[in-house]
């Protein structure tokens, strides 16, 4: 006997982890002292710049820039939305309350655009106003908050469709199958 469809109660367990995963990532991106910008004689994290050769660094911070205030103040905001979401998908998947289920969804969907907004405004005012000459990279911190991102937006679409399947993620349906013999 075949079961047909997709097994929506590793759904409970599944999302949950996905949305730690991406907590995880943002943290990273956020902490990190290093890595949003790579050149030989640069770098740069969303907070500080750093100038000069090894080992003499020159440290620089980015906050007196307004973007760049408004880059680390919009991750924050995304990222403080996606904790409020893993807890809710807590109180949705374990209590069996399918209503929140959409509002963690649109919840996420309000983080990923503050993401988004962050990711895209930081490298376009840091190539605009700090980079001169060079051959610039940017780098596994800032490729975190994009794979933050990434899961935020897959998650987003299963919490907004999972309430249409509320019986089978609940494990309350009949089951379906193909064949029967």
């Amino acid at each position: 006997m075949f079961k047909c469809g997709l097994a929506f109660p590793r759904c409970r367990w599944i999302l949950p982890l996905l949305l730690l995963l991406a907590i995880i990532f943002d943290i990273i991106a956020l902490a990190a002292s290093s890595g949003w910008v790579d050149s030989k004689y640069h770098y740069a994290s969303l907070w500080d710049q750093y100038r000069g050769r090894e080992p003499n660094w020159e440290s620089s911070s980015l906050m007196v820039y307004g973007w760049a205030k408004a880059s680390a103040a919009m991750l924050i905001i995304g990222c403080i939305l996606l904790i409020i979401c893993f807890i809710l998908s807590f109180l949705a998947l374990c209590k069996q309350q399918a209503g929140l289920l959409r509002v963690i969804g649109i919840v996420l969907c309000v983080a990923i655009l503050f993401q988004v907004i962050s990711l895209i405004v930081y490298p376009t005012k840091f190539t605009e106003t700090l980079i001169q000459n060079g051959d610039y990279e940017y780098s596994w911190s800032y490729g975190f908050g994009w794979g933050a991102t990434i899961l935020m937006i897959g998650c987003s679409i299963f919490f907004c469709c999972l309430p249409n399947y509320e019986d089978e993620l609940y494990g309350q349906a009949k089951p379906i199958y193909i064949y029967e013999g």
